[in-house]
C-alpha cells in the first residue's frame, strides 16, 4: 500500500512539474515576440499589404463596376474601385416599392435601393473626383465613424456599405489599404449623391 501511495505521489508531482514547464517561455522567446505582427502584415511593402486587405474585405464587390460575361457578372477592370458610373442613371423604378420589399441592386452592382433611399459606391481612386485630395486621417475617420467623406458633421455612410466592421481594422490596415488606394489608376468619375427615402 505504501509503495502505491509513493507511486501515486510521484506520477501527479511529476503531472503538475510538466504543466507549469509547458506553460513557460521556451529559451529566446518572449510574449512579445510571440504575439508581434511582422512588418507590412508579412508582405513586400505597405501598399501590398493594403492591396490583400481590399481582395479580402471584398471592397471591389460594390466599388468596382460590374459587366456581363461568360459566366455573369464580372468586375470592369478597367473601373477599378471607381464606384457607380456617372453615365448609369438611378434605378429606373419605384422607389417607394423597392424600399417596402427590402433591397434592390442594379445590374453593375454599384447602386442599391433600401428603406435608407438611393446609395451609390463612391470613387475610391485617387482622382480628384475620387479619394485623390484625402488625407489618411480623414479616410480613417470615414471608416471608423461612418461619415461621409470623412467629414465631422457630414451625413452618415449610407447601407450597404459595412464601416461597422470594417471599423474593427488597426490604424495600421487602415493605413495600408489608403497606401494601395492611393496607388491606383485614377478614374473621373462623379458618383450620383445620395437620394434620401421617398415618404
Amino acid at each position: 500500500m505504501k509503495k502505491r501511495t509513493t507511486t501515486v505521489v510521484l506520477l501527479a508531482a511529476t503531472s503538475i512539474f510538466l504543466a507549469v514547464r509547458c506553460g513557460q517561455p521556451k529559451p529566446n522567446e518572449t510574449t512579445a515576440t510571440a504575439s508581434a505582427m511582422p512588418a507590412n502584415g508579412g508582405f513586400d511593402s505597405q501598399v501590398k499589404w493594403g492591396e490583400h486587405l481590399v481582395q479580402v474585405s471584398g471592397c471591389g464587390d460594390c466599388h468596382t463596376p460590374k459587366k456581363m460575361g461568360a459566366h455573369g457578372p464580372e468586375d470592369d477592370s478597367s473601373l477599378l474601385l471607381s464606384g457607380h458610373p456617372a453615365s448609369i442613371p438611378p434605378p429606373p423604378f419605384d422607389q417607394k416599392e423597392a424600399m417596402a420589399k427590402g433591397m434592390a441592386a442594379t445590374q453593375t452592382l454599384s447602386a442599391w435601393v433600401g428603406p435608407w433611399g438611393t446609395s451609390f459606391s463612391g470613387n475610391l481612386t485617387p482622382d480628384s473626383t475620387g479619394i485623390g485630395m484625402w488625407k489618411v486621417e480623414q479616410f480613417m475617420k470615414a471608416i471608423r465613424e461612418g461619415k461621409f467623406k470623412g467629414l465631422d458633421g457630414g451625413r452618415p455612410l449610407m447601407p450597404p456599405m459595412p464601416w461597422p466592421s470594417y471599423r474593427n481594422f488597426s490604424d495600421d490596415e487602415l493605413k495600408a489599404v489608403f497606401a494601395f488606394l492611393q496607388s491606383i489608376k485614377p478614374v473621373k468619375n462623379v458618383v450620383p449623391a445620395w437620394i434620401p427615402p421617398v415618404k
